[in-house]
């Protein structure tokens, strides 16, 4: 997700998407720690759009 389609999410769509992000992350993890994944950059991805997601939604908060 880029940060230009976060921007356009409400509150309640960004608490949604995160808790999907982190659930997602866990998952991956999970997965990776018992079976190498195909495609490691995965976690990565999904660690920067969980970050992204939780940024904006602090940012929100704050003004």
């Amino acid at each position: 997700m880029k940060q230009s389609e976060v921007k356009e999410l409400s509150v309640a769509e960004l608490r949604e998407e995160l808790a999907k992000s982190q659930q997602q992350y866990r998952d991956l993890k999970m997965a990776h720690a018992i079976t190498p994944l195909d495609n490691p950059a995965q976690l990565r991805t999904v660690r920067r759009t969980k970050a992204r997601l939780a940024t904006e939604l602090t940012k929100r908060e704050l003004d």
